[in-house]
Formats: C-alpha cells, sequence, structure tokens
C-alpha cells in the first residue's frame, strides 16, 4: 500500500516513525513479538511497534504501523495495520 494511501493518521505515524518521534504512547517503539507470524520471520527485537490514532477512540486504538530494522528511523520494512494485528499491508513510499 502507498504511503499517500494511508489514513492521514498513519502518515503522520510513519513520519514521527523517521525522526525518532515524540511519540503519543509510552508504548510506542516497543518490541513485536510476531507471535502470530503473519509479518515475514525475524530474530526478536526485529520489529517495533507505534500507535496510529483513531479518531473517537479513547484508547490506543486498534490501527498500528510495525517496522522492522536497525535503526528504527531507517525500517528496511513497515507494514500497516487496521485490525490490531489480523492482518498487515506492506507501505510502499
Amino acid at each position: 500500500m502507498a504511503l499517500a494511501e494511508l489514513p492521514a493518521q498513519a502518515q503522520t505515524t510513519y513520519r514521527l516513525i523517521l525522526v525518532g518521534g515524540p511519540f503519543p504512547s509510552s508504548k510506542d517503539g516497543i518490541v513485536f513479538g510476531n507471535r502470530e507470524r503473519r509479518l515475514p520471520a525475524q530474530a526478536r527485537g526485529y520489529y517495533r511497534e507505534y500507535t496510529v490514532k483513531t479518531p473517537g477512540a479513547h484508547d490506543r486504538g486498534a490501527r498500528r504501523i510495525v517496522c522492522g530494522g536497525v535503526p528504527p528511523t531507517r525500517p528496511e520494512a513497515c507494514y500497516f495495520t487496521a485490525d490490531h494485528y489480523t492482518s498487515f499491508r506492506r507501505i510502499i513510499q
């Protein structure tokens, strides 16, 4: 999915990832375990997750961007999920 196709809030989160924040949630940047194996297999610690604000939500909502690579500001691949890790779409610039 092209970056321009993402919701505006996801585009904002993606730009914050590239500059290292500041992020809206203290949980942003934590390791994403990929336990369901919906993303390509990588060593633990490769993927990190970031909140995508959801209008009207009173919590973190279901939307996230998950990126992999080191350093986090230069990810090798990023994925968007609108359904709390049930499905992912790779972000292409």
